[in-house]
């Protein structure tokens, strides 16, 4: 699947809840030959825009020795390591620094890119000269378990999107085979990081722009009942990747990404019965739970150009199976998600069997 760098960064900026916060074009993603270049200018940029304003700073707890005792002393190391003698206490202190978490995954990040051989020369010696500016913050080895100890705040929210664009690009870097540098994996491979991050575009592209509309992913409880109550502690959690309402009217929505759309090969396409399945359970339980409400179904896919409707009844619910081209230009695409909410809410279809 080819997806346009710029309709990337839309997905992205959906996904993370930051799509208002800029347009495409202040961060080059038409300049921008690939992702990898990309994200370095985002990096670049929004390092640029840190340090003019200031880089943000924490306490961070300290051990020094000095000839003013302050903060709190550290009368078991004077002892061991008999300070006094020399004139000096050892001290624990809080001390006001740059040198914190989210400074010190952003610095590693620069630094990252600039070692990545998809990177331009041009902006790998930027994102170098970026990261030296940041002085008093410390070099680190990025790891997966870094990220979640990353916390911001309301005054540190200015952070938030660069920092998932750190989390992806240490997700995608990979050794360079010749050693000494890096490449830069093609996240468009990686199904299970681009099934999540699909659906959280669709989740907040809906969610901002269909007025009216609520979106939201829920945990529905299972309409079930057991000899032993404590077998129902087994069964699975379900959970909608994206239920939108309006007034009267319910739609499930299941988001997934697949290369292939259908299963089944070229001559014999299928939906995916996995697929069918999960969705219908969703809808028979929203069905018993909302009666007199409209109810349908929505299965969509992205596709670099496959365009897909297809539209069924299932047990008297209006359900349609489509695919969104994301390699079209982005107003298209925009029009499209839009379009298929009226199908997905049963145009084709007036009403659930329960209004007939």
């Amino acid at each position: 699947m080819t997806i346009p760098v710029r309709n990337i960064y839309y997905l992205l900026l959906y996904a993370w809840g930051h799509f208002k916060s800029g347009a495409v074009r202040d961060v080059g993603a038409d300049q921008s030959p690939d992702l990898p270049n990309l994200l370095g200018k985002v990096l670049n940029d929004g390092t640029h825009r840190l340090l003019r304003r200031g880089l943000d700073r924490g306490y961070v707890e300290v051990t020094e020795e000095t000839r003013s005792p302050r903060g709190k002393l550290r009368l078991d190391v004077m002892t061991k390591q008999q300070t006094l003698l020399r004139g000096l206490a050892v001290c624990d202190l809080d001390e006001l620094t740059p040198d914190v978490l989210h400074n010190q995954v952003l610095k590693a990040s620069l630094l990252s890119l600039a070692n990545c051989g998809d990177v331009e020369k041009g902006l790998q010696h930027a994102l170098l000269t970026s990261a030296r500016r940041m002085t008093g913050v410390s070099p680190i080895r990025l790891s997966a378990s870094l990220f979640r100890r990353v916390q911001l705040s309301r005054n540190t929210s200015q952070y938030g999107f660069l920092m998932r664009v750190c989390e992806l690009v240490f997700h995608a870097l990979l050794p360079d085979e010749e050693g000494g540098g890096s490449k830069f994996q093609s996240i468009l491979d990686d199904e299970t990081r681009m099934s999540a991050l699909f659906e959280d575009f669709l989740r907040n592209f809906y969610r901002s722009e269909l007025p009216g509309y609520s979106a939201a992913s829920e945990i529905m409880p299972w309409l079930a009942e057991a000899e032993n109550e404590a077998d129902l502690a087994y069964l699975p959690i379900m959970k909608t990747d994206i239920t939108l309402r309006s007034g009267n009217r319910t739609i499930v929505a299941d988001a997934k990404y697949y290369k292939e759309v259908l299963a089944g090969g070229r001559y014999d396409p299928k939906v995916r019965s996995a697929h069918l399945y999960q969705l219908s359970t969703y809808l028979a339980h929203v069905r018993e739970n909302e009666p007199g409400k409209a109810i349908a179904g929505l299965l969509v896919y992205p596709s670099g150009g496959q365009s897909l409707r297809l539209h069924y009844r299932l047990l008297g619910t209006p359900l349609t199976v489509a695919t969104v081209d994301l390699s079209a230009e982005w107003p298209e695409i925009h029009a499209e998600l839009i379009e298929l909410i009226e199908p997905a809410a049963g145009t084709e279809f007036s009403a659930t069997e329960d209004q007939e």
